[in-house]
């Protein structure tokens, strides 16, 4: 009688551990995704002012572990002939990866992504222009990265065309149709140029679930929220917060921070 107590207690003690450790293994992972249009990191009330010290600090204040940069210069003319891209992975001890939309004032102007991870499979790709050539180039940056020893994700950066020509509403659905051709699951951030009400809205919408359903104003001179951070549906990722930060004038847009957990 005695010796089936103590077997009892062995199972017991067994099956507790064992959930224990389920509980343990089933804990989610949290990051902190930003994206944050710099305005070459010239503050809007301080004209022809370069202040990439402000966009380092508002970066680290966030604690933002990884972040898609829009309108970065390297090596123009208007900010010094400085990379920002590379200032600020220094200043902010991350990995960065910048890719050159066009050729600008003696220098390049593009997107950059910043990263706590090891960036892998860096690609840049060259988004339509077809429904008017004769716009900016617009790219859409994208890289693999691995958080965990089993976690990997793609994550894309891009800046779509202001112009009202049709271009934005063809690198929507270029954008969509690649995130389906996509094995690992995809977060893209960026200044997406349109509105939650507008068609290219509809179409992201249909690929990806965004931070915010409600998003408040994240661009200064339009009033309106412009600039987003989503995921791909068929993704195990969840929202747990969204923060834009309209009080920070570094920029003419705010930099806005999605908290997002990973199962």
């Amino acid at each position: 009688m005695r010796l089936k107590y103590i077997l009892l207690l062995v199972i017991v003690s067994v099956l507790k551990c064992h959930a224990f450790s389920q509980e343990i293994t089933k804990k989610s992972i949290v990051i902190q995704v930003m994206t944050y249009n710099i305005h070459h990191a010239n503050p809007p009330a301080k004209e022809h002012v370069i202040d990439i010290d402000a966009i380092a600090r508002t970066i680290a204040d966030t604690g933002a572990d990884i972040v898609a940069l829009q309108e970065v210069d390297v090596h123009t003319k208007r900010s010094g002939y400085i990379n920002e891209a590379e200032i600020l992975a220094k200043k902010l001890n991350m990995h960065v990866f910048f890719s050159k939309a066009i050729d600008f004032d003696e220098g390049e102007y593009g997107l950059a992504i910043l990263s706590k991870f090891k960036i892998e499979d860096p690609r840049s790709i060259r988004l339509s222009s077809v429904a008017d050539t004769s716009a900016e180039p617009r790219i859409l940056q994208l890289v693999t990265l691995k958080i965990a020893k089993t976690t990997s994700f793609l994550f894309a950066n891009t800046h779509l065309d202001v112009l009202e020509t049709g271009n934005r509403l063809l690198q929507a659905k270029q954008i969509t149709e690649l995130v389906r051709s996509q094995n690992l699951p995809m977060i893209i951030a960026g200044d997406w140029n349109d509105t939650i009400t507008s068609k290219t809205l509809d179409i992201m919408d249909g690929e990806f679930t965004r931070s915010c359903e409600i998003c408040p104003v994240t661009c200064q001179e339009d009033e309106k929220a412009i600039d987003f951070i989503a995921y791909s549906k068929s993704s195990l990722f969840k929202i747990k917060k969204h923060t834009v930060f309209s009080e920070n004038n570094s920029s003419d847009h705010y930099p806005v921070l999605a908290e997002i957990a990973i199962d």
